[in-house]
C-alpha cells in the first residue's frame, strides 16, 4: 500500500460515529464535550470515547518578509499564558489573527498585517494550513508569507479597543534564525514560519 493510500485508509466520514456534542462553556472561546466511537486499525470499532474540545475558531499567521533586504518583520506583544512555563512573556511572533465567520483567510491576513505592523503587502502568498493542537482544539492556521518593504516598518500598533500593544521588530533573516536556534523564539506559528523561510528563501529572491 502506498503512502497516500495509507493516509486515506480511515476517514472522518465513514469511520467516526459522532454520538453527541454537549456545550460545556461559552465565553470568548467555547468548550464542548464530544462523545464518539471510531474504527480501529484492525477494522473493529472502539468503545464510546469522551473528549473535551477547545473551540476557538480558525486563524491566519503571516510572515512579513522583504526579499530585497533579506529582513523579517516580527511583532512583540504580551502573552500571559506563557507565564506558566517562562518569564519571557513578551513574545516575538508572526502577524496573526482570528477568522470571523464569513471571512476569507486572505482578507484577514491582509487586514491583520496592516493593523499589527502598518504594512501593506506587495504580494500575499498562501503557503499551507495546519492544525494548531489537534489533540484538544479544532483550530486551523492558514499560513501566508507577505512580500513587504521592511524600511516602512516601525513603531507601535494594534487596536485600542482590543487592548493590543504591539511593537514592530525588523530583523535580518539570519538574526531571526539565530534567535530561533537559541530558543528565544518558541511559539509554534513563528517557529514554523521561520523554519519555512530557512528552507525556501532561495525561491523568494527572484520575486
Amino acid at each position: 500500500m502506498d503512502t497516500q493510500a495509507q493516509l486515506t485508509e480511515l476517514n472522518g466520514q465513514d469511520d467516526v460515529e459522532l454520538l453527541e456534542v454537549n456545550p460545556l462553556y461559552q465565553g470568548f472561546f467555547r468548550l464542548d464535550e464530544y462523545r464518539f466511537k471510531h474504527r480501529l486499525f484492525d477494522g473493529s470499532w472502539s468503545g464510546e470515547i469522551k473528549r473535551e474540545v477547545f473551540e476557538r475558531g480558525h486563524a491566519v499567521a503571516v510572515l512579513p518578509y522583504d526579499p530585497v533586504t533579506d529582513q523579517v518583520v516580527l511583532i512583540e506583544q504580551i502573552r500571559l499564558p506563557a507565564l506558566a512555563t517562562t518569564k519571557l512573556i513578551w513574545l516575538l511572533e508572526l502577524v496573526a489573527g482570528m477568522i470571523a465567520p464569513g471571512e476569507l483567510p486572505e482578507e484577514v491576513a491582509a487586514r491583520e498585517l496592516f493593523e499589527e505592523t502598518g504594512l501593506k503587502a506587495m504580494q500575499l502568498h498562501q503557503v499551507s494550513s495546519y492544525l494548531a493542537s489537534p489533540g484538544g482544539s479544532t483550530e486551523r492556521f492558514y499560513f501566508y508569507w507577505a512580500q513587504v518593504d521592511a524600511s516602512q516598518a516601525s513603531g507601535n500598533h494594534g487596536l485600542e479597543d482590543e487592548n493590543e500593544d504591539i511593537r514592530v521588530r525588523v530583523l535580518t533573516r539570519q538574526h531571526a534564525l539565530d534567535l530561533l536556534e537559541q530558543g528565544l523564539v518558541d511559539n509554534a506559528s513563528t517557529v514554523i514560519g521561520l523554519q519555512w523561510l530557512a528552507l525556501n528563501r532561495h525561491k523568494l529572491t527572484s520575486i
